[in-house]
């Protein structure tokens, strides 16, 4: 049996042209960028190389630009690092109730440390108001912290227009991009950001290797201490085979970003046209935003049918989606996403989140589809 792979939210499929370009930092160039000799300095042309692209596809300047182990890393980089740089103004910061949870966890660990965090509600679309950012900030709030597009519905916020707030304040401004870098233009020298954490196996590259945008402008305390990599700003040394794979799925992304976007909305937008057709409209609930969304993400619900009795279905029948929630101790927590959002038990405790990719085309649209009739049909003849 095939599966049909719909979680592309979670991770990618690394491309083979990206594979092929990290394979030669394994064997033949495994050299240590730091290291004066040959092999070090054609590893240190690599770096450069896929440096320089990267930060050419988002849009700022090489320098501005730190390689991490992942999104989680560089979100935790930049909280930490912007906390205690304003810690002689203040300890307050402000974040929204559903940021991923490499910002959450971390706010609380700031907590713990004496700092006091407000976490911002959103709408029932998931959507943070600016205004709300605005009424949230005190004299001593030091850093805003707002997720670009959420990897679980898909909402885009008003970054921009919280930005400017920040910078008119002068507070440190925050933002996780990992989940919209591949379908988003980025242009960071027209966004009013300081910190913007990246991942390269969102968009087809390796794990295990992620960036950091930090602005010239902006005062970053390493979070670590042992080496003089990265500018002195994150130690040890560079995952060379990772990010001259992250930089070649930026650059396929580049070459084909419109056609990227194009086709992983036809594909979100026909698995709704055929469950509309086989359950009908009233049969699923579409959470997020509407309009001002990724297009890549589409989360469902099937009132009456719990999200993990739905999902262990799916799997057993050969489609791959997931719920976006936590799992503790083998079972799924209501996603606090949802929750957050202030949807029913009853939406809330059936979400699906389907994400599409490059795998993907519109036949198995039509077999996921028919899939999930037959599993719905089943799981409700049961109730």
């Amino acid at each position: 049996m095939d599966t049909i792979y719909l979680d592309h939210a979670a991770t990618t499929p690394v491309h083979p042209e990206v594979v092929e370009a990290m394979l030669p930092y394994w064997t033949g160039s495994f050299g240590n960028a730091s290291s004066m000799h040959g092999a070090g300095r054609a590893a240190k042309l690599a770096l450069n190389a896929a440096r320089d692209r990267i930060a050419a596809f988002v849009g700022c300047s090489s320098s501005e630009l730190i390689f991490t182990s992942g999104g989680t890393e560089s979100d935790n980089l930049a909280i930490y690092s912007a906390a205690e740089a304003g810690r002689s103004r203040g300890a307050h910061i402000v974040t929204t109730q559903i940021e991923h949870h490499a910002v959450l966890h971390a706010c609380e660990r700031l907590e713990k440390l004496g700092y006091e965090v407000t976490y911002v509600p959103v709408d029932e679309y998931g959507q943070v108001s600016p205004e709300a950012i605005r009424e949230a900030v005190r004299p001593d709030t030091v850093l805003i912290s707002v997720m670009h597009g959420n990897n679980e519905v898909g909402t885009l916020q008003p970054i921009e227009e919280i930005g400017s707030f920040a910078r008119e304040r002068g507070i440190v401004f925050h933002v996780d991009a990992v989940q919209s870098l591949a379908y988003v233009p980025i242009r960071l020298s027209e966004l009013p950001v300081d910190f913007m954490s990246f991942s390269a196996h969102k968009l087809n590259g390796p794990k295990g290797i992620g960036a950091l945008y930090i602005a010239r402008t902006a005062r970053f305390i390493p979070q670590g201490y042992g080496g003089s990599q990265e500018r002195k700003r994150r130690p040890g040394t560079e995952n060379i085979p990772g990010i001259a794979g992250f930089g070649k799925a930026v650059e396929l992304f580049e070459r084909n970003r419109y056609e990227s976007r194009e086709k992983v909305e036809t594909l979100r937008s026909r698995l709704v046209h055929e469950l509309e057709l086989r359950l009908g409209k009233e049969a699923f609930l579409i959470n997020g935003h509407p309009v001002e969304r990724l297009p890549h993400i589409l989360n469902v619900s099937f009132p009456g049918i719990a999200t993990e009795t739905m999902l262990m279905n799916l799997d057993l029948a050969g489609v791959a989606a997931a719920s976006g929630s936590a799992c503790t101790s083998g079972s799924l927590e209501t996603s606090h996403v949802l929750r957050a959002m202030g949807l029913p038990d009853s939406r809330a405790g059936s979400a699906i989140r389907f994400s599409f990719g490059a795998g993907n085309d519109a036949d198995q649209m039509v077999r996921a589809a028919q899939i999930v009739e037959t599993v719905v049909r089943r799981l409700r003849s049961k109730v």
